[in-house]
């Protein structure tokens, strides 16, 4: 991936504080088989439809399931994670991977990408918006980065939906949590990216790969 840098912003801290130490670590190991894959990150992928040679950016790439699907139709993904042990087992996990020459695993947060202004034709996150410190930060930090038309799709799995697959067995781990993590009202999103100035913005509760989930689109504004 090319056109990098180390845009920061010095008061976001470098991800959410509970993802960050032991107790972070010990709860992705526990996660660690249904991050490995994921159906609503192909789906993702599915949707956002990154073409050969289209810089993008998997936000929050963790294990990297959305990654390797990206760059398996020809896109140069910037895989960005603020957690270094979600970095260290994705750069193990691509070792055998036959498309990890268009990957770079970086790191960065939402608030602060590590790219160089107007460079990014595509990026999306899936689970991720809930950990997010600041969200206006964070949308403003996807308009400095895509080029014009550049599109953004933010998905949120809701697993308090008693429909979601997984409501019950998140619901414990989700209660003991709660004090961590905002509610994401994709709607409140939606309006935060209108008023960056994206275009054909919206933002509700749909079906991502059978599951309820919260969803944003946007698209940067085209060149005027």
């Amino acid at each position: 991936m090319t056109h990098q840098h180390h845009h920061s912003h010095g008061q976001h801290q470098r991800g959410h504080e509970h993802d960050r130490g032991l107790s972070g670590l010990v709860r992705y190991l526990s996660l660690l088989p249904f991050m490995w894959r994921s159906p609503v990150s192909d789906a993702v992928v599915g949707l956002v439809r990154p073409a050969p040679g289209e810089h993008v950016i998997d936000l929050g790439a963790g294990m990297g399931p959305a990654t390797v699907s990206a760059a398996g139709s020809g896109a140069l993904v910037l895989a960005v994670d603020p957690t270094p042990f979600m970095r260290r087992i994705l750069k193990l996990r691509l070792l055998p991977c036959p498309h990890r020459g268009r990957i770079t695993v970086v790191d960065g947060a939402a608030e602060s990408l590590p790219v160089e202004s107007g460079t990014i034709d595509a990026l999306w996150t899936v689970n991720t918006v809930h950990h997010w410190t600041n969200v206006a930060s964070a949308v403003g930090e996807m308009r400095r980065v895509l080029r014009p038309g550049g599109r953004v799709l933010l998905v949120d799995e809701d697993f308090d939906d008693p429909a979601h697959p997984f409501h019950e067995r998140m619901k414990p781990r989700r209660a003991a949590h709660a004090h961590h993590f905002g509610a994401v009202d994709p709607q409140a999103v939606a309006d935060l990216f209108r008023e960056h100035g994206f275009v054909g913005v919206e933002g509700g509760v749909e079906q991502v790969a059978g599951r309820p989930a919260k969803v944003v689109r946007a698209m940067a504004p085209p060149r005027s």
